[in-house]
């Protein structure tokens, strides 16, 4: 019997069986549908925080005030026994070469009104450097004043501009952060959300006048660039040792991108891979209703396995009909499975386009590679049996 005459014989008994041929087909669809979804979220979730820290800039250290045990923590309140200050970023710049600049950041949230119009609002108190680090761009105006730390001004997201003003021009006006005011000086162009934050829902003040709005002594981190990549982990070296020297002690944690892009990556891999073990399983359970399939065929087709048998077909042969059957299963349903999995990818995409899903290269040949390898475990116990079938007893079966 040729390749062709066998694929086309076991598509024939296929077709006689259409609706348990179409159930086992379901359930093996379903089954990589399910892995392809839930890696291309485990893949999409990656990319996208890799993409995010990647927006930060390219070759940054993170000074966080409080000393940690991993540089992989980013704790959010201090413990530190020192404050993180300005004069410490400026130290930074002065002592550590590899550093072009930093930035300190105040953050807080305060009530931002004008006139009769108020929102509570999220406020970075910050130097003029953070416009270079973190690549922001004007929309209209300028950004904060160099050198003037204190001064009652302030920069404006697009989004904020637009629920305080509406079309007025806001240069120039006054807004109330808190119990203090500020005159405006710019408004940012439209950035969109970077690491959780929307930075066109920010306000952007002066580092000194944010401490004193907030009642604030320490900074909430420093932000430093340095100048190549290569210079990173020299950088981060120097970098404690300066702030050791000025505080006494070692009291900071400094984070490089790398730190924290490799601690996301290992605690994404470990979920995506979970998903993809979750969704497996419903893998199994097709594989044993392909099995059930099988088993019923063969006791539904003994007499046939009886007259092939009779007629020289051997156990070889029987057993590649039944397995082929069992793969041509498996394989139709992983195809359907891969198919309806990557649809519902692109429908995702499109109503999350900010949020890239795309199966991972693996996770697509590890689900069409398991479909058929189950379709080939599960069908060859009946396909075994099938094999084993003596052909007068299978005739005499058939006939009582």
């Amino acid at each position: 019997m040729s390749a062709w005459d066998l694929f086309r014989y076991t598509l024939g008994a296929l077709r006689g069986h259409r609706l348990r041929t179409w159930l086992s087909v379901t359930g093996v669809a379903i089954g990589v549908a399910s892995v392809i979804m839930l890696t291309s979220l485990g893949e999409g979730a990656r990319l996208y925080v890799t993409g995010e820290f990647s927006s930060l800039g390219s070759n940054l250290l993170i000074v966080i005030p409080g000393k940690t045990e991993t540089v992989g923590a980013t704790p959010l309140i201090s413990t530190a026994p020192h404050d993180l200050t300005v004069d410490d970023a400026e130290a930074l710049v002065r002592q550590v070469p590899e550093i072009r600049r930093t930035a300190p950041i105040a953050f807080g949230t305060a009530s931002a009104q004008v006139g009769d119009r108020s929102r509570e609002i999220t406020v970075f108190g910050t130097t003029n450097d953070m416009m270079e680090i973190r690549g922001l761009a004007m929309g209209t105006g300028r950004f904060l004043p160099e050198g003037e730390r204190d001064a009652p001004v302030c920069v404006l997201g697009a989004k904020v501009q637009r629920e305080l003003f509406g079309n007025r021009n806001p240069l120039g006006q006054m807004v109330r952060l808190g119990d203090a005011r500020f005159r405006v000086i710019g408004v940012t162009a439209p950035k969109g959300t970077s690491v959780g934050v929307d930075l066109d829902e920010v306000v952007n003040i002066p580092v000194d006048a944010a401490l004193r709005l907030f009642n604030r002594t320490g900074l909430f981190r420093v932000i430093a660039e340095v100048g190549t990549h290569a210079d990173i982990e020299g950088a981060r070296k120097r970098a404690i040792t300066v702030l050791a020297q000025r505080h006494g002690e070692e009291d900071v944690t400094i984070l490089t991108q790398d730190a924290v892009l490799s601690t996301f990556r290992k605690i994404l891999g470990i979920l995506t891979a979970a998903l993809a073990g979750i969704a497996a399983v419903s893998l199994s359970v097709a594989g044993v209703g392909i099995m059930n399939v099988m088993l019923v065929s063969v006791s539904e087709r003994t007499r046939e396995i009886g007259l092939l048998k009779a007629l020289g077909g051997t156990n070889g042969q029987i057993l590649r009909v039944f397995l082929v059957e069992a793969a041509l299963i498996s394989t139709g349903g992983g195809l359907l499975g891969l198919a309806v999995g990557v649809g519902a990818g692109q429908i995702a995409q499109q109503i999350f386009p900010d949020f890239p899903v795309q199966p991972p290269v693996w996770a697509v040949v590890a689900a069409l590679g398991v479909s058929i390898a189950v379709g080939l475990l599960f069908g060859g116990i009946p396909a075994r049996n099938a094999a084993r079938l003596d052909p007068v007893e299978a005739l005499m079966r058939k006939r009582a």
